[in-house]
């Protein structure tokens, strides 16, 4: 696992989405889950830092798409987490409708996931004082219907989801052709240019840990967003 914060690690080498860990001290909590093949790569980076799969405590889901819930029946079978997303996001993970898809144009194939029991629904400004002493919730709709972000206001860290992309090394908005609704997602980035985050944890591309409201307000003007 790589630092990011004290106490804020991302992992490495994983095939697709990143996925970050929170230390606490009664334990740790990932944030998204990757493809499939990433949760043996996951666990195998905590136990190098001395943890075991229990001590993962919960797993929070900014969205259900495949790459950031690919790993989570696998995760949660092994680590006996608990899994918290958004009351939109819910019915998908647990495989009860299909991913939601834009309805127009180029789009992926209808996809139902593999189900996984949500077990805590997140609101919009919900704090959850078990996490890093007040991590926030922040809904960020329009990439998926039910997106959230995270957000801890004393580090300053913002943990985007997908509604901003920092790849190969720049921001841009997530590809339209898996975005439920672009406008609404764009809505969603003035919110969290707002916040003025020091540290920005996407769930594609590199962190960006300096300069992180510089850029974002760079992005958004670039988009007409501020």
């Amino acid at each position: 696992m790589q630092p990011i914060s004290e106490n804020v690690y991302t992992f490495t080498g994983l095939p697709a989405g990143r996925v970050y860990c929170l230390v606490d001290s009664d334990g740790l909590t990932l944030i998204d889950a990757s493809v499939p093949p990433a949760g043996k790569r996951i666990l195998k980076q905590i136990m190098a830092k001395g943890y075991q799969p229990k001590d993962v405590k919960r797993i929070l889901i900014t969205h259900a798409h495949p790459d950031h819930v690919g790993a989570l029946s696998y995760l949660r079978d092994v680590t006996g987490a608990a899994i918290w997303a958004s009351a939109a996001e819910k019915p998908v993970i647990q495989g009860e409708m299909p991913i939601p898809r834009r309805k127009a144009g180029i789009r992926p194939p209808n996809t139902t996931l593999k189900p996984v029991p949500v077990d805590r629904e997140l609101s919009d400004g919900e704090t959850l004082p078990e996490i890093l002493g007040g991590l926030q919730v922040i809904a960020t709709p329009g990439h998926a219907p039910g997106h959230i972000s995270f957000r801890h206001p004393e580090k300053r860290i913002l943990f985007t989801g997908d509604v901003i992309f920092n790849i190969p090394r720049r921001m841009r908005l997530p590809y339209a052709f898996l975005t439920v609704d672009m406008d609404e997602n764009r809505r969603s980035v003035t919110k969290i240019a707002a916040l003025e985050p020091k540290i920005m944890c996407f769930g594609h591309g590199r962190p960006i840990t300096e300069n992180a409201t510089e850029q974002l307000r760079i992005f958004s003007q670039k988009y007409g967003l501020s």
